[in-house]
């Protein structure tokens, strides 16, 4: 096939763009791919990070023409002309926001307009985390010109069935984050980050008030207080898209001094190796979700994860062999998730499951539901 993906690619930074440059490496080994990214995707108001593309230490690019403006329908139309000219067989529009809408909407709809070309959105979410008045009115009018769905968590496609209820989808795991490289020793790896504490426990990615942070530390003010995570660190590592002065307030009026360390910034590619090599483990404590892409981080490194059971998490992490399963929003069990991992020495076990596990969450799955569902 001929295909055209029109979303997040490199050089833009975060996890979209990185599954984007995944997949069409992947396509690439049987068909004939392109990609059209943003010049801009959000404007500067809308965006709470410093910067919106990568900046340093790139392991993985990928070839991407950046000729979209999400504020500007003139470039939506010059797209849909150029992808026209093209004449593919499928365009595929990875998917996560309302906000994005307007545009791959119009794209897809001028695109489709007398010619066989199929549209595909890829979701990684249907509606956000965050919701906003008019965010199921602009999903439906992107989704009204989609001829095909692919997603990837379950709580995902109980979305798509509201907003789309007859739509002609494929399921397929969220592929594993491979770009990062393989995991190192953890003593090298602490070494360099100058960790000399003998459990190392990692929050990554984002933080925003769905992914629970402060239940985290409550979590582990709790532990400690029960003197059972002695010599403990937690990593939190990621750029703050919250007030990160109220998070340090909260660790500091908790007690938790030198057994928080913050790394508050975007980590480039090449460092994320470091950090979950030095981890025993991953906590996700969210709120609310749909699926992350931190768990396929995460396995990427063989890293065992304990999260909250919402969304499409519990579909990944699976209880008792890659991890623990907690109530979301609740400190105590989530301390003796923690607790338990340390005390009965899961992490070689959780590893050993992890490598197994992670073998179907594969980008060759990916491409197979792609074609399956094109066919």
């Amino acid at each position: 096939m001929k295909i055209v993906i029109v979303g997040p690619a490199y050089p833009l930074r975060g996890g979209i763009a990185h599954h984007t440059g995944l997949l069409s490496r992947s396509l690439s080994k049987r068909h004939t791919v392109g990609i059209i990214t943003f010049r801009r995707q959000f404007p500067a108001f809308l965006f709470p990070g410093t910067t919106q593309k990568e900046s340093q230490g790139e392991l993985f690019r990928v070839d991407a023409e950046e000729l979209l403006d999400s504020l500007n329908p003139l470039t939506w139309i010059a797209v849909a002309r150029e992808i026209r000219r093209r004449n593919p067989d499928l365009v595929i529009f990875p998917y996560s926001l309302p906000f994005f809408s307007p545009c791959y909407g119009t794209i897809a709809a001028l695109v489709r307009w007398r010619r066989s070309t199929r549209t595909l959105f890829l979701c990684h979410n249907i509606l956000p985390h965050e919701r906003h008045p008019g965010d199921t009115l602009l999903t439906r009018y992107a989704f009204s010109f989609a001829d095909l769905f692919i997603v990837q968590s379950e709580e995902v496609r109980r979305d798509l069935a509201r907003i789309r209820p007859n739509a002609h989808a494929g399921f397929v795991h969220h592929p594993v984050y491979e770009m990062f490289g393989s995991a190192f020793a953890k003593e090298a790896a602490r070494q360099q980050l100058g960790i000399r504490e003998s459990r190392v426990i990692l929050f990554f990615g984002y933080v925003r008030k769905y992914k629970g942070l402060g239940v985290l530390f409550d979590a582990l003010h709790t532990a400690l207080a029960r003197r059972q995570l002695n010599d403990t660190l937690l990593l939190v590592v990621g750029e703050f898209y919250e007030n990160e002065t109220a998070y340090r307030t909260q660790a500091e009026a908790l007690g938790l001094g030198s057994a928080v360390r913050f790394i508050a910034r975007y980590v480039a590619q090449r460092e994320v190796a470091t950090f979950f090599s030095a981890a025993d483990v991953v906590v996700l404590p969210y709120l609310s979700a749909t699926q992350s892409g931190i768990i396929q981080v995460a396995y990427n490194f063989d890293r065992p994860v304990i999260a909250s059971q919402v969304g499409g998490l519990s579909g990944v992490v699976v209880e008792g062999k890659t991890g623990f399963l907690v109530p979301p929003n609740d400190p105590a069990a989530l301390a003796d998730a923690l607790q338990r991992f340390y005390a009965e020495n899961r992490g070689e076990e959780f590893i050993a499951n992890v490598r197994e596990e992670k073998k179907k969450y594969s980008w060759e799955a990916m491409v197979d539901a792609i074609e399956t569902l094109s066919r």
